[in-house]
């Protein structure tokens, strides 16, 4: 494979191997065109020589590099290097979501939660975008140390599904979903499988199956029904765990259709632990009354078979509403299912399946027990509508609104006939003034941010409405401002903390401010606090950072300016003084500045230091003086020897110091000296100045006396 220091396309240089799977090896790299780490996944030998495999990668990889989200791995190129094959993805520093859960043991539902909300929202992204994963679990989820989850390894798992691997190389198979473990089709229901069970172990800390091998976990995906979470931990919220159930039904039709459904159950379960959500016709006993379809259901529903729905079902308008209801579940349960030529594998699945006979009769049970038990709740239902309706007609001049959570229904006969407005009054003052004007009525309850609690907030019929003796009106009674804590956003960048708020249902309004404790783009606070409670579309302002801030000072005038007067100059800017040095200055006067190293008016960053040059005063005029010299020393009556010579000493004597002139040994033929070849000289007085001549034959013996000296010297002042 790569090694530490070689080039991948004269652009990446590999640092260091920092992982390894089944199917690849991943290393961090350095990219020299952008000057930043990456992490690239390198296939492994056995895969890269299966052109089908690497074919399909390859496309799988490039339709993941268009997809670009806080909670996914970017994916930033890919190619080939002799042979091997690769993708360039984001540098995550941080450890996967299956050794987060080994370190920390089961998270609380709160943490659990956050999480799920990261994974499904960028789930959500590639779904819209027609990506499926096909291999979510905690090992393909990166918790950052900023504790932003990032899934990755997009395109690997459909080009491994697609041919014939080994199940050592496919990895876990506690994750997949049944039809995958059939070796069948599977789309974005199939991922919402793996988010179940992998919502499933962070409550739990553990899978939901085990086996001895492979073959044995996956037979249990298609035919052993979960242990709910709460049977192990009885904390676990209902509503988490109802979400959890539902999410991971055999049937894909069971499950939720759309990530975005399952996000919107998830939303609700940060205001409500405990709601109503998830809950679906298998996971309910038989015994259990009627559950209301919400309007937000009807209308994930209604968006799912509008984006996926692989059933559609028709409307015949001349039949009632029980039969297209009947007709709209055999269609569902009769479909003949087929599988898109792109999607089966080569016909090797993990493991033998049953008899088809079988299959099919256990099928049909199935299919007729939940038809059957469908159709007899909903003949119930009616049965029971009737009755109602009845016993409410024989007492309904006497019978008061019943005291019901949701709904209150009274029958009284309207004697006025037009409705009055009552959008705004107290529900007792409604409901007196209805019964007062003898008007039946059915009561309503839901949030609304225009209205006080116990509110009317609105009504079905018009204000001024001609009514009918059977005409029934709906009040909605204000619940109040619908509250959620708000999440914990602080640290996270202003990209990730907008999706987590906006996902909660909150406005983000953002403003920027610096920090020298905070990364650059990343929130410094928020208001209001985490865990607050707040009403949904309440606006949540972060302060993102901008960094440390570079603080700039303009640099005073400091000429003619003392040291001291100078240094207090600087520190008034936040400057600091440098280095002070000295020379003499004709213009300027000792001590005070005469430069300084940065021009003033100069824009510099604060705690600068500034160097300056201090006057030494005018430079000091030397006097010194300069002696010349004129006339002979003669020979007056000395007989040289053949031969020989004689030494002459010529010292000027200026007061107490002497300045040696001449010394040096002569010949007859030298003579007379000439004094006014001798170099004159610098003295530093001229006092008392006086010419010495001494002349020694070479034995030193003093003959002065047989020579003569006209030598004179004359003196001149010099300045400096």
């Amino acid at each position: 494979m790569f090694e530490p220091g070689m080039i991948i396309q004269s652009r990446y240089e590999i640092a260091e191997e920092i992982g390894s799977g089944g199917m690849s090896v991943v290393y961090k790299a350095m990219d020299h065109v952008l000057n930043r780490y990456i992490a690239m996944k390198v296939l492994k030998p056995e895969f890269s020589d299966d052109k089908s495999f690497v074919s399909k990668f390859r496309m799988e990889a490039q339709s993941a590099a268009g997809l670009s989200h806080p909670n996914i791995v970017n994916v930033f190129d890919v190619g080939e290097e002799s042979g091997y094959y690769y993708i360039v993805m984001e540098l995550v520093e941080g450890i996967t979501l299956k050794e987060y859960i080994q370190q920390n043991g089961r998270l609380n539902y709160a943490t659990a939660l956050d999480f799920i909300i990261q994974i499904c929202s960028g789930i959500e992204v590639a779904h819209e975008h027609h990506t499926i994963h096909r291999d979510i679990k905690p090992q393909n989820i990166i918790v950052s140390k900023n504790g932003t989850l990032k899934v990755t390894d997009f395109g690997i798992a459909k080009a491994a599904t697609s041919n014939t691997i080994a199940s050592t190389a496919m990895g876990s198979v506690h994750y997949i979903s049944p039809e995958q473990a059939r070796g069948g089709f599977s789309d974005e229901r199939s991922d919402i499988y793996s988010l179940g069970i992998t919502l499933y172990e962070m409550l739990t800390g553990r899978v939901p199956f085990e086996g001895e091998n492979n073959v044995t976990v996956a037979l249990m995906h298609i035919q052993s029904e979960i242990i709910p979470p709460r049977e192990y931990y009885p904390d676990i919220p209902v509503g988490l765990e109802r979400i959890v159930l539902k999410a991971t039904q055999k049937r894909p039709e069971q499950r939720y259709l759309t990530t975005n459904a399952m996000l919107a159950d998830l939303r609700k379960i940060t205001m409500d632990p405990n709601a109503e959500v998830g809950i679906s016709s298998s996971m309910i006993p038989s015994n259990a009354p009627t559950i209301q379809i919400s309007s937000e259901e009807l209308n994930a529903i209604k968006s799912a078979s509008e984006n996926v729905g692989p059933t559609v079902f028709p409307v015949n308008h001349n039949r009632s509403e029980l039969e297209e209801a009947k007709a709209a579940l055999n269609s569902l349960y009769d479909e003949d299912f087929e599988y898109d030529d792109d999607e089966k594998d080569d016909g090797k699945p993990l493991f033998e399946e049953k008899d088809e006979d079988d299959d099919e009769i256990d099928s049909k049970v199935e299919k007729m027990i939940t038809i059957g038990a469908i159709v007899a709740t909903v003949i119930i239902g009616i049965i029971i509508i009737v009755a109602l309706i009845s016993i409410f007609g024989v007492f309904k001049k006497d019978k008061k609104p019943t005291t019901a959570t949701e709904t209150e229904v009274t029958t009284t006969e309207a004697e006025n006939n037009k409705m009055p407005d009552l959008v705004g009054y107290d529900e007792e003052e409604a409901i007196k003034q209805l019964e007062d004007m003898n008007i039946s009525y059915v009561i309503e309850r839901d949030y609304t941010d225009k209205f006080e609690e116990g509110k009317v907030a609105s009504q079905s019929i018009e204000s001024g409405t001609e009514l009918k003796e059977d005409d029934r009106v709906t009040l909605v009674i204000s619940k109040g401002q619908k509250k959620a804590a708000v999440p914990d956003v602080v640290g996270k960048t202003l990209e990730e903390a907008k999706s987590i708020l906006e996902a909660a249902g909150f406005e983000v309004v953002d403003d920027d401010d610096y920090s020298d404790e905070v990364e650059e783009n990343h929130v410094i606070s928020q208001t209001p606090e985490a865990g607050e409670q707040a009403g949904e579309g309440t606006q949540v302002k972060i302060v993102v950072s901008k960094g440390k801030e570079v603080k700039v000072a303009k640099v005073p005038d400091l000429k003619k300016k003392t040291v001291t007067e100078a240094e207090t100059a600087l520190s008034d800017v936040k400057l600091k003084l440098g280095n002070v040095t000295q020379e003499y200055s004709d213009s300027v006067d000792e001590g005070k500045v005469i430069s300084q190293s940065i021009a003033a008016g100069t824009e510099v960053k604060e705690d600068t230091k500034i160097d300056i040059t201090i006057s030494k005063g005018k430079k000091p005029v030397k006097t010194s003086y300069s002696a010349s010299f004129s006339g002979y020393i003669s020979n007056s009556g000395y007989e040289f020897p053949e031969g020989k010579l004689v030494k002459i000493s010529v010292t000027l004597k200026v007061g107490d110091t002497t300045y040696p002139i001449i010394n040096d040994w002569y010949d007859e033929a030298s003579l007379p000296l000439d004094g006014s070849g001798i170099a004159s000289c610098e003295l530093s007085s001229k006092d008392n100045i006086s010419l010495l001549y001494s002349v020694q034959d070479d034995a030193g013996a003093d003959i002065t006396s047989m020579f003569t000296s006209t030598l004179q010297a004359k003196l001149k002042t010099v300045e400096q």
